[in-house]
């Protein structure tokens, strides 16, 4: 019952500062601005300057056409303006974990979202369930994308 660990990663280059696109990937609340299947959520434990901290937790909402689920995530690295993560765990069944990696560019920066599957197979099930979702390294490949170009463009105007 052991989980199958799959990794996803996309890559986009963004004509911004790393701190400017570290504060936007790291501001949860506002996801739902660049993710296709993302609506945001509220932040359950934070330090006291609102930065998000390793501990930290968050409530997330998401969607997928006409279904809705909420996950809960906890922050596992708060690197500015280099690196930020955090991890979706339900006890034994496993999880998945979203690491943004900032490189900084002569341009401004190169962002690398991976998405780090450690689903046990009855968590795939649930998680097909809620989410419609057979083959989420494929379907999770194109949203990151998506989300990836969205926050380049928010990035970029700001």
């Amino acid at each position: 019952m052991g989980a199958a660990r799959e990794r996803v990663s996309v890559s986009r280059e963004v004509a911004a500062p790393p701190d400017r696109v570290w504060a936007m990937v790291s501001d949860l609340a506002r996801m739902g601005d660049w993710s296709p299947e993302n609506d945001g959520g509220r932040w359950t434990g934070t330090d006291s300057d609102g930065t998000p901290a390793v501990g930290d937790t968050f409530r997330g909402r998401n969607h997928r056409g006409r279904r809705n689920w909420t996950t809960n995530v906890t922050v596992v690295d708060a690197d500015p303006p280099r690196r930020f993560a955090f991890r979706l765990k339900i006890g034994a069944l496993g999880g998945c974990d979203w690491i943004y990696e900032i490189e900084p560019t002569d341009a401004g920066c190169r962002v690398t979202e991976t998405w780090l599957d450690e689903r046990t197979r009855p968590l795939k099930v649930v998680g097909w369930l809620f989410t419609g979702v057979s083959d989420r390294a494929s379907h999770n490949r194109a949203t990151m994308e998506q989300t990836l170009e969205h926050l380049a463009e928010a990035a970029e105007a700001a």
